[in-house]
């Protein structure tokens, strides 16, 4: 037995699929019909599609076991929002509703006077907004989150009293002016020589929050903020010193809703694309060996199976996020490829033979390597499901699943396609209007003729159809230009280039999703976004520190360890220590301003309660117990400096965590925009862990594909260094490692084992003399099949790359990479780097009966070489497993 065999996988794969395709050559029609009806009852689970439809933006791009989220439970639980009397933004422990504007000064100094009158202005207009609700009028001044008797107001407004005479006159400090925090409210700033006085200024931001503390506040709220939105471009952005940006509590939610609405009309793009890249690689100028009607059919077969495994998940309920909207596109590449491997399949069959038997020899060749690859492919899909990210696993079940229908689709309704195909070639019908046509041209006839009615040709001595003269350009001049040891040398160098490369934009990646790019490039959002980040990104969230458990605040000691773990906190790279807030250093400073001995528990409760009239700001940031004697929980407030790139929220993140974790007071740090910096903290290991379970598995199939260790580890190598080369140039490209591209990597090993584990399987089948003769075969039989798999995977998600949407451009260039790097490696450097290795083969054990013959081809998509050699080991048709 040769070394390298896998007949104990192959033969019983074999006989099974031969009389399958011999069961779908006799029944055609079943085969056609069924699967029609199927997708038809299946895909009228589309109709659950609103209910499944879940595109909450926080649900699915953050971890489903974020810490954050049971910090917020605790802070919800312990301190809820007061917003119709003691109103404070710092406070709260989600966003709330709100509306706001960003005006950015077209003269350079947005603190002139002119400037103040245009923004004073817009500030009229919005709270003159008026929305009715049973004939009752609403405005701001009625839904306004209030602090005391007066609607949450600017600090900058406050100090200058409206007036915008005063606004060239008034000293303004920064970041605090007047004890109030002005940072979050002017921007871009430019300080005096001291550093302390704002001396002119870029931008100036609005912020009008409303009332949430019931539902019918909560109702009225949402409607105001959609009036807000609807008037605002029209109505409240028309100046001359000012550009305005504005933004919502809903925006970010609505425009990301959007996204797959104005996808939709792709889809019709990427089906003509697809269709027509498959009806011009399968044209034959033979009217009657031409397949168009083949290649249009294989399409729609993968677009069957997209209906009816989405169908089937939302009958199922499965939750449907927007970026399994990418998925069509991708399964269409995937049909296409297995179309032209069935296509290759059939044409090396001999063309008198009955269709029943040319189907059958088609599936013993084909569909056993279309196995091989669907269960690569969805072995990745699923192996994706074990990501903490809801977005990822509906993809991920979406895909796969589909994945399998569209191998089922292949191999029962493309299958039917053939069978019929076959039957009007065998009767020698034209293959647009189904007539008889001749098949030799008699003399006299016109070229013309010729084309247009004559037709059935095939090669005489194979008996099988033409080959396509690819297949010769491979073996004549690509195989050995490449096998050349110069040509080596400049592969090998251009690999280290390549390699270092992606090494150093590896180390460069940017992790986490970037709320910005849920939307589409020309929402008025991303002004907005963009607006933040140039002029207020200084100053990051005050985040909550909060004493989760009841301690003995009245006692020295503890009052020492809260001192130590706020100092510690304070004294972080990543915190200003002069804009902390602590009641318990006010309320202690306060003590002793007053000489009171709080030392006991009943004064220095007895004393708080009183203190908090004076200060009732406090009173949200300590629970007392239901009878007053004792504090619950009491938090205190850092402010995060310098953290506005993903790095840096990450590193944040982490290093406050771990300081609360370390103090003996038990604390928990919290603000809402911590539930997604949370992603920063699994997104890289979540990533690691599933290429990792992925290549495993990937390793397996390989050494089961190629028995050879040595060649099994080359591919492994190769699926490495895939994965490396899209992670690196990910980099190079502005994509970051978030929640959307983790799925293509995952991806990524399925389809790199695609285009390199059967290369090195044909490698070491090989029975020629020496390594380059062998790689020279290898590419002869594989390269033109991996090209068209390339190209047709490329086609189907080519339309993607001028979508507006960053998860779908995204979605592309991962997907491009892929591709691009796996044929490379496929057709380019594993033929090289195996020709280094001249033991990875099997010549010294090949069986001394193979009987050389053409008809016996060992490839599924391999046309005979020149001097028609080829195997039949032991008597027995061998089913090889070659590329798609």
């Amino acid at each position: 037995m040769a070394w390298c065999q896998t007949d104990c996988i192959e033969k019983p794969l074999c006989a099974a699929f031969r009389k399958l395709g011999t069961y779908v050559g006799q029944n055609p029609w079943w085969f056609l019909l069924v699967p029609l009806v199927v997708s038809g009852g299946l895909g009228a689970g589309f109709f659950f599609f609103a209910e499944s439809e879940n595109n909450n933006i926080e649900y699915q791009f953050t971890p489903i076991n974020g810490p954050a989220k049971a910090e917020r439970e605790f802070i919800k639980e312990h301190f809820p929002t007061n917003d119709s009397q003691f109103f404070s933004r710092q406070r709260l422990y989600a966003e709330g509703a709100f509306a706001s504007f960003i005006a950015v000064s077209k003269d350079g100094n947005i603190l002139t006077k002119a400037a103040f009158e245009e923004i004073l202005l817009v500030d009229k207009k919005v709270k003159e907004i008026q929305l009715f609700d049973n004939g009752i009028a609403y405005n701001y001044s009625n839904l306004c989150a209030k602090t005391g008797a007066t609607c949450f107001s600017n600090a900058l407004l406050d100090l200058l009293n409206y007036d915008p005479y005063l606004v060239e006159n008034t000293t303004i400090s920064y970041p605090i002016s007047n004890n109030a925090f002005v940072a979050n409210t002017v921007g871009g700033v430019e300080l005096n020589e001291i550093g302390t006085v704002i001396k002119k200024a870029r931008a100036f931001k609005m912020h009008y929050q409303l009332k949430e503390d019931d539902a019918k506040n909560k109702r009225l709220s949402l409607l105001w903020i959609e009036k807000f939105h609807s008037e605002f471009p029209t109505d409240l952005a028309d100046s001359t010193h000012i550009e305005v940006s504005h933004f919502t509590s809903v925006s970010r939610q609505e425009e990301f809703e959007k996204n797959s609405k104005r996808i939709i009309p792709l889809f019709s793009v990427t089906y003509l694309l697809s269709i027509s890249f498959s009806i011009l690689s399968c044209v034959r100028l033979d009217c009657v060996r031409n397949k168009v009607w083949v290649a249009a059919l294989g399409v729609i077969s993968a677009g069957l199976a997209v209906l009816t495994g989405f169908g089937l998940l939302l009958y199922c309920g499965m939750s449907f996020a927007i970026n399994t909207a990418n998925a069509p596109f991708l399964i269409l590449g995937i049909g296409v490829d297995d179309m032209f491997i069935m296509l290759a399949s059939w044409q090396k069959t001999k063309v008198h033979d009955k269709v029943e038997d040319r189907l059958a020899e088609t599936y013993a060749e084909a569909a056993v390597s279309i196995t091989i690859t669907t269960l690569t492919d969805v072995l990745a899909f699923y192996i994706g499901i074990m990501t903490p990210f809801p977005s990822v696993q509906s993809f991920c079940v979406y895909t796969g699943t589909t994945v399998l229908f569209c191998f089922i689709y292949n191999i029962t309704f493309f299958g039917a396609v053939l069978a019929l195909n076959g039957r009007r070639e065998a009767s020698n019908r034209h293959w647009l209007t189904f007539r008889k046509v001749e098949d030799d041209h008699k003399p006299g006839r016109s070229n013309l003729y010729g084309l247009c009615c004559v037709g059935g040709s095939y090669d005489r001595e194979t008996g099988a159809e033409s080959e396509h003269k690819v297949y010769f350009f491979f073996k004549k001049y690509y195989g050995p230009f490449l096998t050349n040891r110069w040509t080596k040398a400049i592969v090998v160098l251009l690999y280290i280039g390549y390699l270092t490369g992606s090494i150093y934009g590896c180390l460069h990646i940017k992790e986490g999703i970037d709320l910005r790019n849920l939307a589409f490039d020309d929402s008025y959002v991303i002004k907005f976004y963009d607006d933040e980040s140039d002029f207020f990104s200084e100053y990051g969230p005050r985040v909550m520190v909060t004493v989760t458990d009841p301690v003995e605040y009245w006692n020295s000691t503890v009052q020492d360890e809260i001192e130590i773990c706020l100092g510690r906190l304070e004294n972080n790279s990543y915190v200003d220590r002069e804009l902390s807030e602590s009641w318990l250093r006010v309320y202690l400073g306060h003590a002793a301003n007053m000489s009171l001995d709080i030392r006991e528990r009943n004064t220095f409760i007895g004393n708080v309660l009183k203190f908090l009239k004076f200060i009732p700001t406090f009173q949200q940031d300590i629970e007392l117990s239901e009878d007053n004697m004792s504090i619950r929980a009491s938090r205190f407030f850092i402010q995060i400096v310098n953290a506005s790139e993903s790095y840096d929220q990450k590193i944040m993140l982490i290093e406050l965590r771990n300081l609360a974790k370390e103090c003996r007071i038990p604390l928990l740090v919290y603000h809402p925009a911590f539930i997604y910096f949370d992603q920063f903290l699994v997104i890289v290991t979540t990533t690691v862990q599933n290429i990792i379970v992925a290549a495993a598995a990937m390793l397996v199939i390989s050494l089961l594909l190629i028995p050879n260790p040595i060649c099994s580890l080359w591919v492994t190598f190769a699926i490495a260094s895939v994965l490396v080369g899209v992670a690196g140039f990910m980099a190079f490209w502005g994509v970051n490692l978030d929640s959307i591209s983790m799925i293509n990597l995952v991806i990524c090993i399925g389809f790199s084992v695609d285009f390199t584990a059967h290369i090195s399987y044909m490698f070491v089948s090989s029975d020629k003399t020496s390594a380059n003769e062998r790689a020279i075969d290898a590419l002869y039989t594989l390269g033109y099949p991996i090209l068209q798999g390339a190209l047709s995977t490329i086609t189907g998600i080519a339309v993607l790359s001028v979508a507006g949407s960053y998860i779908f451009r995204t979605f592309f260039k991962i997907m491009f990479l892929v591709i691009f790097f796996g044929a490379v490696h496929g057709i380019i450097l594993m033929p090289v780097f195996l020709t280094f290795y001249q033991a990875c083969g099997n010549r010294s054990s090949v069986p001394s009966n193979i009987n050389d013959s053409k008809e016996n081809s060992q490839s599924r998509n391999a046309h005979s070489d020149q001097d028609g050699q080829h195997s039949k080991v032991n008597g027995a048709d061998s089913c090889e497993l070659t590329e798609r």
